[in-house]
């Protein structure tokens, strides 16, 4: 029953963003992030293309969004829960992400996301264990976009695969982003 809740929950929510859209195929902007969290480190670079649609305009504020798809490495630092034993993993992600800004896009902003995430092989570090390489990554953040369009962000991001499998223990971090537009 879950699994399909899951499931559904996955679907409406793609169909509701099926409507948004980038009005160019060319990339926005790039970021860099560094994370850690559950004696695990990651590096991660991402392209973003921004929708160009306001989800909702007030007349100093809107709710828009992003598209961010990234290329990640983690290093595991207590592997299968063993002090000191490494591994790294590989992780590639699509998440679309919803973002409350100014109108002009500058300043302060909140962002959260939720998208999908592929890794090289199952997280195992410091007894958090992920039963699948599949797995949702979702996030909450805030940022600051500056005049000259350069963002820097803070963001809390938790792993798991949504109870598809069993163990799902999840893994959280704390991941500092800066983006550059084009």
């Amino acid at each position: 029953m879950q699994k399909k809740q899951t499931g559904l929950k996955f679907l409406a929510a793609a169909s509701l963003l099926a409507g948004v859209h980038s009005t160019s195929f060319a990339v926005d902007s790039a970021s860099f992030e560094l994370g850690t969290g559950n004696k695990s480190q990651l590096a991660r670079v991402a392209a973003q293309w921004d929708w160009n649609t306001a989800l909702w305009q007030g007349s100093s504020t809107q709710l828009g969004g992003y598209w961010d798809l990234s290329l990640a490495e983690f290093r595991q630092n207590q592997y299968q829960n063993i002090p000191g034993q490494k591994k790294n993993l590989t992780d590639i992600g699509f998440t679309p992400v919803f973002r409350f800004q100014a109108n002009d896009k500058k300043g302060l902003y909140g962002e959260a996301g939720i998208g999908v995430h592929l890794m090289s092989h199952l997280y195992d570090n410091n007894s958090r264990r992920f039963s699948t390489a599949f797995e949702f990554g979702d996030h909450l953040g805030a940022g600051y976009v500056f005049s000259n369009g350069i963002d820097v962000g803070l963001k809390l991001q938790h792993f798991s695969n949504g109870g598809i499998k069993k163990p799902n223990s999840g893994a959280n971090f704390a991941v500092l982003r800066v983006a550059y537009p084009f």
